[in-house]
């Protein structure tokens, strides 16, 4: 950086060349607005160009508090200009991790400073990047317990871009964790950067923090991150930065829910994929400013009430229990010093809250994950993120045992996989709800022969490694069902190539080779006795494979569907029948 460069940097300061824009922050369940982060630009032509630039020579020439406070300012005169009451949207702010030090900064972010904004403390998440070094950790954490005090939330940014993260994200248990874009970029099509993100959607679900994936650029990192389970997206391909806070666009909408649809279809029409909405109930509830003796009147006349939902609106940011609230009020100063005290005061915060739409054993597995003293509260449940009810341990534990009881019931007892009931269910809802769909029907050649041969046990293996390969490709197949023996049923919530098929047979021909003995391999087939009692030379076990897609004509209804995929395997097995009696005619002739 040369003097130029702080000439540009102060001009810019002194003469307040920054504009403010805003990129949504979008829920990946239904393509609503969660929030907006505001971005700085500059608007004069100078030697530093980029906002990244401007930054790094703020810190290296000692500017970064004005130029910050000149960001933040921008930022929320322009806020006030779309967060008018009842704005129930958040807004996500760039804050350096030295800066939240300063006590010109606390006085900045006051209750009665952003009055005149007409913002409340609620809609500020600080986001606080990785990339900056924190030196002094205890005095930081001290800082960011004054913030969440005052009902401020922290988002840890760029996680992942620094080599301190865990250790960060240990220490200030941020409200949401934003994935770095370079996390994102190309995640469907690495596995380690899959896996990663997988790793973290699994821990969020276990900590209660909300994750944000930055920088999606393409369909193909959309659909990925939905179907890993991300909450939270944010990047050009859902919308760009804009002076004007915008409505979502409808395709993208769409789009989102499209993929939703794809991705819970393989949960709707199985008992083990009931969601938890089907548990919730309509349980007290009171607004964060009740006072806590109001709320303690409620659990005296109430002796069934087991806990109260605390909500800002109809957003839950707490709960209260019976035995939470009376220790509190008890000792000899517990009532004077809290009856007259907001209910937001004393609830607790760390609670569990889901979506209606969560699967009852996905929600069962988070709620055992958490703490010993946290493991019987009971469960909010939301619908876009406002309450819709709660769900109480008991009723939970009571329906995963109901389910996994029924689920074992209609489950194939070698592979696991659901058996026909589900599959005639799961066809139903298919043809019911979805334009676009296939639906393979696999069937396993020579099977028969093999397991007279080779025994049942060896069969056995072969059905599991049918089974496993399906397994494999579950990203792309909604559905996955064991009609008995060798046969299985593939289902798609859209239409797939035969190319798509085509590789899974041919991962089956080649890996079902090593079930064979070395002889039988090298002669290419083996001799067993046929259906009439007959001595036969039967080739090695292939893949049948029909495929019924929306692209051939919508079928009627369940019936008219398996009818042509029945015919359409009768026609490939006389097909295969003639290919393989012509081979085996001109080996040994």
């Amino acid at each position: 950086m040369t003097e130029k460069t702080l000439e540009a940097l102060d001009n810019i300061i002194d003469n307040k060349y920054i504009k403010t824009v805003f990129q949504p922050i979008v829920s990946l369940k239904d393509g609503s607005v969660f929030g907006h982060e505001a971005l700085s630009r500059i608007t004069c032509e100078c030697e530093i160009r980029d906002p990244e630039t401007l930054f790094a020579a703020a810190v290296k020439y000692n500017r970064l508090w004005q130029l910050e406070l000149l960001c933040r300012t921008k930022a929320l005169e322009a806020a006030f200009v779309f967060m008018i009451p009842p704005y129930s949207k958040k807004l996500f702010i760039n804050v350096n991790p030295h800066t939240m030090h300063d006590e010109n900064f606390k006085k900045g972010f006051t209750k009665e400073f952003l009055k005149q904004y007409n913002i409340d403390p609620r809609s500020i998440i600080f986001e606080i990047t990785e990339k900056d070094a924190i030196t002094d950790i205890n005095s930081f954490k001290s800082t960011i317990m004054y913030y969440k005090s005052q009902d401020y939330s922290i988002a840890i940014d760029d996680a992942g871009s620094g080599y301190s993260g865990l250790n960060l994200i240990s220490d200030v248990n941020p409200h949401f964790i934003k994935l770095d874009m370079n996390l994102i970029r190309g995640i469907n099509k690495d596995r380690l950067k899959y896996s990663l993100v997988k790793g973290m959607v699994e821990f969020s679900k276990a900590s209660n923090i909300s994750i944000i994936a930055e920088g999606i650029e393409t369909y193909e990192e959309l659909n990925t991150l939905i179907n890993l389970g991300v909450p939270y997206g944010q990047g050009y391909y859902l919308q760009r930065p804009d002076e004007i806070v915008r409505e979502m666009g409808e395709s993208v909408q769409r789009t989102i829910r499209e993929i939703n649809s794809r991705k819970n279809f393989k949960f709707l029409d199985t008992v083990s994929g009931t969601c938890i909405k089907e548990l919730q109930k309509k349980t007290f509830v009171v607004q964060n400013f009740e006072k806590v003796g109001s709320v303690y009147e409620i659990f005296k006349r109430n002796n069934d009430c087991f806990g109260i939902c605390v909500l800002d609106g109809f957003v839950p940011v707490g709960i209260t229990t019976r035995e939470g609230i009376a220790l509190k009020l008890s000792g000899n100063y517990g009532y004077s010093l809290y009856n007259n005290k907001s209910i937001s005061d004393i609830m607790d915060r760390q609670f569990l809250s889901v979506e209606q739409d969560v699967p009852i054993k996905v929600v069962s597995n988070m709620a055992m994950e958490r703490s010993n003293e946290r493991l019987y509260d009971f469960i909010v449940v939301t619908e876009g993120g406002k309450y819709i009810g709660t769900v109480t341990i008991k009723d939970l534990l009571q329906k995963s045992t109901e389910l996994e009881v029924s689920t074992a019931k209609h489950q194939n007892p070698l592979t696991g996989l659901p058996g026909n009931i589900i599959i005639e269910q799961t066809l139903s809802r298919l043809l019911k709800d979805f334009a676009e769909y296939s639906v393979a029907y696999l069937d396993i050649d020579n099977f028969k022969a093999f397991n007279d041969v080779y025994g049942f046990e060896k069969g056995d293996r072969i059905i599991m490694l049918l089974s496993d390969i399906l397994r494999r490709h579950s990203g792309e197949l909604h559905f996955i069902g064991h009609v008995g023996g060798d046969d299985f049923v593939a289902i798609a919530a859209k239409c797939l190539s035969c190319d798509y098929f085509r590789s899974i047979k041919n991962e089956f021909k080649s890996k079902v080779l090593k079930y064979y003995s070395v002889e039988d391999r090298e002669k290419g087939y083996i001799e067993s006795v046929n259906r009439r009692g007959e001595a036969e030379k039967f080739p090695l076990m292939t893949l049948t494979c029909v495929v019924v897609s929306s692209n051939d004509g919508n079928s009627r209804n369940i019936f008219d569907l398996t009818e042509r995929l029945a015919n359409l395997k009768k026609t490939a097995k006389q097909h295969l029948r003639m290919l393989n009696i012509k081979c085996l005619t001109y080996e040994f002739s």
